[in-house]
């Protein structure tokens, strides 16, 4: 099986987001620059050297910036695959539509969003192994 690992949920105003979820929740945000398209790294739950949840069954997420031409900009998830070109045939093969060609999240991994045969917009991150490259 392949597990969900991340959330993510777009904003239009990031300081005014993060504050929002920090002042309900507790959650701490890291504002990424320009160079990684302004997303905003949330911590829901404490993590360990290597940036992984301590607590099983917790996931941290993230927001992005809200893009006019970008297609169903609503909460989703992620879902961590072995093989993002493999998963990419599977989403096709089962009757979703790949947005796209995967992108590199330097230091992250490979990730590509998908729309689902019920119209839900829904991600996969093929995750670097720890201190390498993608395969």
């Amino acid at each position: 099986m392949n597990p969900v690992v991340h959330f993510e949920m777009p904003y239009d105003n990031r300081e005014r987001m993060a504050g929002f979820y920090g002042k309900a929740f507790g959650w701490q945000s890291q504002m990424l620059g320009e160079e990684m398209g302004n997303y905003v790294v949330t911590h829901t739950t404490e993590t360990d050297a290597d940036g992984m949840v301590k607590l099983p069954g917790t996931i941290n997420g993230g927001f992005f910036p809200r893009k006019p031409d970008w297609p169903a900009q609503h909460p989703s998830v992620v879902i961590a695959v072995d093989d993002i070109q493999a998963a990419i045939k599977a989403v096709n093969t089962a009757g979703g539509e790949v947005l796209g060609e995967p992108m590199e999240i330097p230091g992250v991994g490979q990730y590509v969003s998908f729309m689902d045969p019920e119209g839900n917009r829904v991600s996969m991150l093929q995750p670097l192994p720890r201190g390498g490259t993608c395969r």
